[in-house]
């Protein structure tokens, strides 16, 4: 956990808001719109086998969008549906206008909206918004992580055989198969699964002590920005599985967890080709 005096202090908005205030506002912003289009007939298109975009996804990156860069207009952009924007700025915006595109798609109500500020491969400030129960996860760095605005905390369950392991299998489908296999193999040292189709709520869930454990091998910087500061404003370790080193933005695979937590699924999962290629 950062203390406060590692607070990040960003500029105000043009409107004299604070960053993080601008991050909530474009995901409530979003939200409601995202509400107004769940389960209607949104139009589904693909852009690989099992990834889907909806108008929904776009309608809702251009809310956000629009309404940072009137607060910003310097700052980068980096979202899921558009190429990305070089800023003057050294901050860069993170969005993901909905993530749990597919859950959204088939009316299941588990889907979130990201929106994150970077300072390079760090992240600097960020929300996770679950428009459906109105849950909104922030985070500011040196500040805590915060769900409603009341401070989250990572589990501290200390026995890996009480634990809850989240992880998603994400569109790289030989890792993914990896990933199965280990997770069978670990079956009888932890006490259940969540595979829930958004990457960005299980990582904010697991912030909020919800999920003991997460792990993931194939995760673009959307999926992530807001849940890895959100995270590690709670005291969890947040590595990167290739290299086990501390996660950065652009870090594909993450393993998160409390540290005790950690070392004992790093040692039960230790030989596992997942954690290894």
């Amino acid at each position: 956990m950062t203390n406060a005096s590692d607070r990040t202090e960003l500029p105000v908005s043009r409107s004299g808001l604070t960053a993080l205030a601008v991050c909530e506002n474009a995901a409530r912003q979003a939200g409601e719109l995202v509400m107004e289009r769940f389960r209607t007939d949104v139009q589904v298109s693909l852009k690989g086998r099992a990834n889907v975009v909806t108008d929904a996804d776009l309608a809702s990156e251009r809310v956000i969008l629009d309404y940072v860069r009137s607060e910003y207009p310097d700052f980068g952009i980096l979202s899921e549906e558009s190429d990305p924007v070089a800023g003057s700025s050294p901050y860069t915006w993170v969005v993901d206008p909905i993530d749990g595109t597919r859950n959204f798609a088939e009316g299941i109500p588990h889907f979130c909206i990201v929106v994150a500020i970077a300072h390079g491969d760090q992240v600097v400030a960020g929300v996770t918004y679950d428009p459906v129960r109105d849950e909104l996860f922030s985070a500011q760095q040196g500040a805590g992580a915060h769900l409603d605005g009341q401070p989250i905390q990572i589990s501290d369950r200390q026995n890996i055989d009480e634990a809850i392991l989240g992880f998603d299998l994400g569109y790289d489908f030989g890792q993914a198969k990896h990933l199965v296999e280990m997770v069978a193999g670990i079956w009888p040292r932890i006490s259940g699964y969540r595979l829930m189709g958004s990457s960005a709520m299980s990582i904010a869930y697991t912030a909020a002590g919800r999920i003991d454990l997460y792990a993931h091998h194939s995760l673009s910087a959307w999926d992530i920005a807001s849940g890895i500061l959100l995270a590690k404003e709670t005291g969890a370790l947040v590595l990167d599985r290739a290299t086990l080193h501390d996660a950065t933005l652009f870090s594909p695979g993450l393993i998160i967890a409390h540290p005790t937590l950690m070392e004992q699924f790093l040692t039960i999962t230790d030989g596992y080709t997942w954690r290894t290629m």
